[in-house]
């Protein structure tokens, strides 16, 4: 039986081998397609509970069962199925871009912990666009902190999103807080509380409702102006876009864990 393993080579015929975590669901699918127009990429199977879906590549309904070797993981399934995922690429040091979101404490000291044997790389988000906005971010954040503006984070997502806030949000919210003097209060709710609004503390909304892909204000509100940062995502494909160039980057890379932004840097 031939186990999904790293293997330190070029890949097959010259071509990165992908398993694709999660393949059938709308993300999986929206990789599958950009993939399937890569020429140094190719799909060898696939993971997802739900096989009613006319594959090119063989789908497995767990992970354990795979027997065909890859030389990177896409993960695109959900907060449930990253434990097993994880003990897989920990023990066949299979590198690792994990885009599934709404991870627990205990699971993101898990994935620190894998990253020791295999090379993982872990985006709340996988857009360019999110990402070259985190370094705005950080930036602008101390200026603005220093001269009392208030800080306020909008995410808005599709009805069927489970985690909130999103990733995103809280990659944000991490960047601003960590650049102004990492003292911020991330306040969720402010339902029930009589009081003027504390000066160190950001306040991250979420919205759910309709089709919405993705958006993403962050909110600086000082004495007579505003100044707002924003990210809209009209497709899933800037994600999954994000995904593949992160698989091209990760495949042949060393244990360790990395981000969409060690991926800008290596462009």
């Amino acid at each position: 039986m031939h186990l999904c393993q790293n293997i330190k080579n070029e890949g097959f015929g010259g071509r990165t081998r992908v398993l694709l975590h999660g393949c059938n669901g709308h993300m999986g699918r929206t990789v599958n397609d950009i993939v399937g127009g890569e020429e140094s990429m190719e799909i060898v199977a696939g993971i997802d509970p739900y096989t009613g879906v006319d594959n090119v590549y063989p789908v497995f309904s767990s992970i354990d069962e795979c027997d065909v070797e890859a030389d990177v993981v896409i993960d695109f399934s959900g907060a449930a199925a990253v434990d097993s995922l994880l003990n897989y690429c920990e023990a066949k040091g299979l590198p690792l871009v994990l885009c599934s979101t709404g991870l627990s404490e205990e699971q993101l000291a898990r994935v620190d912990e894998v990253s020791k044997k295999a090379a993982i790389l872990r985006s709340g988000n996988m857009s360019l666009g999110i990402n070259t906005l985190l370094d705005v971010l950080e930036r602008v954040s101390p200026i603005f902190a220093e001269a009392g503006f208030d800080i306020e984070i909008v995410e808005k997502h599709h009805n069927r999103k489970l985690d909130a806030p999103s990733g995103t949000a809280l990659m944000m919210a991490d960047s601003v807080n960590k650049a102004s003097g990492g003292d911020y209060d991330y306040v969720y709710d402010r339902h029930g509380r009589s009081e003027k609004r504390p000066k160190k503390e950001i306040g991250i909304s979420a919205v759910r409702g309709g089709t919405i892909v993705g958006d993403h204000d962050v909110i600086f509100a000082g004495e007579d102006e505003v100044v707002t940062f924003s990210h809209r995502a009209y497709s899933r494909a800037v994600f999954a876009k994000g995904a593949v160039e992160g698989a091209k980057f990760l495949a042949f890379k060393e244990n360790g864990l990395y981000d969409m932004r060690d991926v800008i840097a290596a462009k």
